[in-house]
C-alpha cells in the first residue's frame, strides 16, 4: 500500500463521464493507486454497486470493507451505519441519504483507518 499526498476523493469519480463509475467502483478509484488496484478489477466492481452486493449492501460499503480487510485493518461498518441508519442500499435511499454521501462517507472512513 503506498501513500499518496494528493489523493483525489471517491466522490470526484462517482457517476462521471466517461467511465460513470457506480459507488463501489467510485470508491476504489478514490484508492486505487494506494493499492495498486488495476482498472479490470475496477471494472469488475459494476457488477457491486447500486445495492447488488450480497444482501442488497451498499456498494460503496462494499468496496471499503474489502479494501479494509486488504489492508488489515478494521472495518468501517458500525461507523458508516450509526450515519445512514442502515447498510442496504434500499433502506439507505429510502432514509433520504443520497449514494454520493455513502461514497463520500466511506471514503473519509476509509482515510481514517488508513493514518
Amino acid at each position: 500500500m503506498n501513500k499518496q499526498e494528493n489523493r483525489i476523493s471517491s466522490e470526484k469519480y462517482f457517476h462521471v463521464l466517461p467511465q460513470n463509475l457506480n459507488c463501489a467502483q467510485a470508491v476504489l478509484k478514490g484508492f486505487q493507486n494506494e493499492f495498486q488496484i488495476s482498472e479490470n478489477e475496477i471494472e469488475e466492481y459494476r457488477a457491486w454497486g447500486g445495492g447488488r452486493a450480497e444482501g442488497g449492501v451498499c456498494g460503496a460499503l462494499f468496496a471499503a470493507e474489502r479494501l479494509l480487510r486488504q489492508a488489515n485493518k478494521p472495518g468501517i461498518h458500525d461507523e458508516f451505519l450509526a450515519v445512514t441508519k442502515d447498510i442496504r442500499c434500499l433502506e439507505i435511499k429510502k432514509g433520504k441519504f443520497p449514494c454520493l454521501d455513502c461514497v463520500r462517507l466511506a471514503d473519509e472512513l476509509i482515510e481514517m483507518r488508513l493514518k
